[in-house]
């Protein structure tokens, strides 16, 4: 019988070619986001999504036409020693070498009385960037899918109070050079779970202590909201990840061209393509 890691990167190329590879290799191709000579840190949190993306990458990068290098980066934010070990013998079960560095976010973050999850991945993503650059790397790979995408853009506009989405590539405003890349940005929630379970991979949910005491917060409740939506408007999800790729400029009242950056009124321009 096939050992776990031949039986998921199997399952990948057949099983779920259509559903998962397929996807992930459209958004690498479709958004550019890997160049030749590329050094990219896989970053791996020992949740479904970063392990999968992690055997989805290996597998471009054996066979891919592209050369680029690879180096699959996990941070312990303050783990119980259960569930460090548990980590562990997933990625060797799946073949996944870790390059493993300690962090106390864990602790730094029980401080944090509001927004606790939005302060920990600011955190995480710091140390991404800075151990990714030690690794010499010029790019970090994170696991945010389809889902995060269109949440995050309903996110911003119920609680932010601006239209804005989860982009597919990033350049670093604090570490020079650096990059991020989401190369799962095209596929479904739904199927990662799917062959997580199919495949019996033993995968951490959230291991935060803050937010175990917590209900979910507003993500949960913007993901049940997209949900009870889809009873009554069956495309909304699409509907909603279309339209951060059809925005309309002259028929909005402002917009920036970056974070913290000048505001463009529509006032500014009013009138100008008449006549």
């Amino acid at each position: 019988m096939d050992n776990l890691k031949d039986q998921v990167e199997r399952g990948i190329t057949t099983a779920y070619r259509k559903t998962i590879w397929r996807y992930f290799v459209c958004a690498v191709k479709e958004y550019q986001l890997i160049q030749p000579g590329d050094r990219v840190a896989v970053c791996v949190s020992g949740g479904k999504d970063s392990f999968l993306l992690a055997k989805c990458m290996q597998l471009l990068h054996r066979h891919s036409m592209v050369p680029f290098e690879l180096h699959f980066l996990s941070m312990d934010p303050g783990f119980s020693p259960e569930k460090r070990r548990t980590m562990e013998e997933t990625a060797e079960a799946l073949g996944v070498p870790l390059h493993f560095f300690e962090t106390d976010i864990f602790e730094s973050i029980e401080a944090a009385k509001n927004s606790p999850c939005h302060v920990c991945a600011s955190m995480r993503r710091g140390h991404l960037y800075k151990q990714a650059q030690l690794l010499g790397c010029n790019k970090i790979a994170l696991g945010h899918h389809y889902d995060d995408v269109i949440e995050t853009t309903m996110l911003s506009l119920l609680y932010g109070g601006e239209f804005k989405t989860m982009m597919p590539k990033l350049h670093s405003r604090n570490f020079e050079g650096m990059e991020l890349i989401r190369p799962f940005y095209l596929v479904r929630e739904e199927q990662v779970k799917s062959f997580v379970a199919r495949f019996g991979i033993p995968v951490m949910t959230c291991a935060c202590r803050v937010t175990k005491l917590e209900d979910g917060g507003k993500r949960k409740q913007v993901k049940q909201l997209i949900k009870d939506m889809k009873k009554t408007i069956p495309l909304v999800e699409s509907s909603i990840f279309s339209s951060a790729q059809k925005v309309s400029l002259g028929a909005v009242l402002g917009w920036r061209m970056r974070d913290e950056g000048p505001f463009t009124s529509f006032l500014d321009v009013y009138g100008q393509d008449e006549g």
